[in-house]
């Protein structure tokens, strides 16, 4: 075990402050007179606001491809955006941890209304501690975790299980009907559709995971947990809930170990951050390494081959079951 300590740990501090890659989807970046304009903060709630808002709406995603949502702040235009939009919405649970001092920046006389579409979720709490989410010149923490009242800190990646989506996407619509309800019935038929797809894909997922032999998941970023929750899956990380934490070496050395008595197979990593650890980890177990994505936006190849929220989670149930057989 010294001797596996050892080897991982010099990968370990290399992987600390490394930048993650393509995260968000093309919009035009300017308010359209004319249409209801949506603001959106990361992919996910882009593409079911598009989805249900249709031609009624215009959406705007504040993160550009290239920057990481866990980590980013807004720009001053942003700010200038929202004031003239008509709705905010925003994931919550801990996520954008800009928003409060960002809502409080609009203009005085902005009648936009933020929506936290991650409501109604129930929420999963951890003892996770993740002490390094990054501030804004302003001392406002953009980084995951939000802590209670008693130690405990929200997991915010809501919309990876299809079940929680759902919720999120009823969210959207309900927002979108407030604040323009002359559209109504456009809303609620687009939602509909959507609703049948995360339905159906809540489905498939139940009915496919249900029938694997094993159950456990190793993923380089606890991003996980809402779908290990939903479909009877366990999660072990080698990052914590924000996915540039520091790992000690001492939990890569007991996870390398419940790597090899739960004989895993298959080290799960993502596209948008540094699969060195995972690499290492599975170099040194015998594992194998396969992409499990937390959705969180779409690289550059991702957005030119069309995917979307619904064909990265079906690459994600075909990779689950490959390791889970």
């Amino acid at each position: 075990m010294k001797k596996l300590h050892k080897r991982l740990l010099p990968v370990m501090v290399l992987a600390t402050g490394l930048l993650l890659a393509a995260c968000g989807a093309k919009s035009s970046g300017t308010i359209e007179e004319g249409k209801v304009n949506v603001i959106t903060t990361f992919y996910p709630i882009y593409e079911f606001a598009t989805e249900i808002g249709g031609d009624d709406i215009h959406a705007i995603n504040l993160l550009p491809v290239g920057v990481e949502p866990h980590d980013w702040t807004p720009r001053s235009q942003d700010i200038v955006n929202t004031s003239k939009a008509q709705l905010f919405l925003y994931n919550g649970a801990g996520l954008e941890g800009w928003v409060p001092n960002f809502l409080k920046s609009l203009d005085s006389d902005s009648k936009v209304i933020a929506t936290e579409v991650s409501k109604g979720v129930d929420l999963i709490m951890t003892d996770e501690e993740d002490e390094h989410g990054h501030g804004d010149a302003s001392g406002n923490n953009s980084g995951h975790a939000e802590e209670t009242a008693d130690g405990l800190h929200t997991d915010p990646h809501t919309w990876v299980s299809p079940k929680s989506a759902l919720t999120m996407a009823e969210n959207i619509k309900n927002s979108l009907i407030s604040v323009d309800p002359d559209h109504k019935a456009g809303y609620e038929e687009r939602y509909n559709q959507l609703a049948d797809k995360l339905k159906a894909l809540d489905a498939e997922f139940t009915a496919e995971l249900s029938k694997l032999p094993n159950k456990e998941i190793v993923v380089s970023h606890q991003a996980f947990a809402y779908l290990a929750r939903d479909y009877g899956l366990t999660q072990h990380a080698i990052m914590g809930l924000s996915p540039d934490a520091e790992p000690r070496g001492q939990d890569l050395v007991e996870l390398a170990k419940t790597v090899k008595d739960e004989n895993i197979h298959y080290i799960f990593f993502e596209e948008l951050v540094s699969d060195k650890l995972a690499k290492t980890l599975a170099n040194e177990t015998g594992a194998s390494t396969l992409v499990l994505n937390p959705v969180e936006g779409l690289t550059k190849d991702q957005e030119k081959n069309g995917d979307n929220y619904f064909t990265l989670m079906e690459k994600n149930l075909q990779n689950l079951k490959l390791a889970l057989q």
